[in-house]
């Protein structure tokens, strides 16, 4: 699982607009050749190519997460190959990124990880998030945001019960210790 809490803006569910601003896209004052980015597996130069470009890209993080989020699988996205991507692609669901739980926590609208979404809920919670709020936030019913809620406070109650019990347990070492023998462990006289 990936974890980070780099400060980046996000890209928005639905949100193209961000690239106009990539350096792949040509325009009069800057041709590039689209087909660039799409280099075959054996072509060094083509690849070398795309991902200097994509080092000096603004939008490249944008670029490499609507690669993931989206699912595509060609040409080089974000600065990496579709084979450095594969594994990216594989994990998507387990990345969590704190800096985008707390844009969507702040009302913007993010395509989230399923671990981020938990995440969402548990911050919300923390917070004394209203079920309201949290259901618009994850585009989900207030009800089906109530029964997250729910099983966010049974999870953290059964998580503290475990910690208590994990540190008044005894420990007998009586039973297991060779060196601390006990009349018990010589049985009684007749």
């Amino acid at each position: 699982m990936t974890t980070t809490t780099s400060p980046a803006r996000h890209r928005a569910l639905g949100d193209h607009t961000w690239q106009e601003q990539a350096v792949c896209t040509p325009t009069e004052y800057n041709p590039v050749d689209p087909e660039t980015f799409f280099p075959g597996p054996e072509d060094a130069d083509k690849i070398a190519t795309a991902k200097a470009l994509c080092a000096q890209c603004p939008v490249a993080r944008a670029c490499l997460d609507a690669a993931l989020e989206t699912g595509d699988t060609h040409g080089i996205r974000g600065g990496l190959t579709e084979q450095e991507r594969e594994p990216l692609h594989d994990n998507i669901n387990e990345r969590l990124d704190y800096s985008r739980v707390n844009d969507t926590l702040d009302g913007r609208d993010i395509h989230l990880t399923r671990t981020e979404r938990r995440a969402v809920v548990l911050a919300g919670y923390r917070q004394g998030l209203p079920v309201e709020r949290l259901a618009w936030l994850l585009k989900i019913s207030p009800e089906h945001a109530l029964k997250l809620y729910r099983e966010t406070r049974r999870a953290i109650r059964h998580r503290q019960i475990a910690e208590g019990a994990a540190r008044t347990a005894p420990t007998d070492h009586s039973a297991t210790s060779p060196d601390r023998l006990t009349r018990d462990a010589f049985g009684t006289a007749a």
